[in-house]
């Protein structure tokens, strides 16, 4: 389901990184063995990875794809020899200090949004004219701020109905108009009621 985030999974020997998605996506291969994912927050996946996110928005890719062969050959190998989520988690925190870790600004946008401003208040907070924001968003995140904060409003309620919380209150503290705003853009985005969520 759209959260925000990108993955990068080992699956039987494979690694495959999942882009930010705006829409439920359901994994079209079969494992033999264990699936191993390493979620990547909003605005990690670009340092780790070192490609824009919009160019992986929605989308299931080789990390052959992404990065060199013979690189890739040589992580998979370690990965199926010692662990592939120690693997993974140690590779990632090498990127990511090798790219200098998140845009801070990035982080504070996605920060922001988290907690439910506005992107007009997240331009301000950050000093970034929206047309830049929308830039630095769809780079980042692989969408822009709106659709950014649609998501993590949906993570927000998802965690709110999870935790038992009557789903009239969890639209109403959420930020949705009312309960029945709340149902549609579940069905939009996650493709099943809430109720099949919860």
């Amino acid at each position: 389901m759209p959260d925000g985030c990108m993955d990068l999974l080992w699956c039987a020997g494979r690694l495959v990184v999942a882009g930010p998605d705006t829409a439920a996506h359901f994994a079209a291969w079969s494992a033999d063995g264990p699936v191993v994912g390493l979620r990547l927050p909003p605005g990690m996946g670009p340092a780790v990875l070192g490609v824009p996110a919009r160019e992986l928005r929605d989308q299931r890719v080789e990390l052959e794809d992404v990065w060199p062969a013979g690189e890739v050959r040589r992580i998979a190998e370690k990965a199926g020899e010692s662990g592939p989520g120690a693997v993974l988690e140690a590779l990632a925190a090498e990127r990511l200090r090798e790219a200098g870790g998140v845009d801070p600004v990035m982080a504070a946008v996605a920060g922001h949004l988290a907690r439910g401003a506005s992107v007009a208040a997240v331009a301000e907070a950050t000093g970034l004219d929206t047309r830049r924001l929308h830039r630095k968003s769809t780079a980042a995140f692989g969408y822009g701020p709106k659709t950014l904060a649609r998501i993590l409003r949906f993570t927000r309620a998802l965690e709110a109905a999870r935790a038992g919380t009557a789903y009239a209150e969890v639209a109403a503290t959420t930020g949705y108009a009312d309960q029945a705003h709340l149902s549609r853009e579940v069905r939009a985005l996650a493709g099943v009621p809430l109720g099949t969520l919860t």
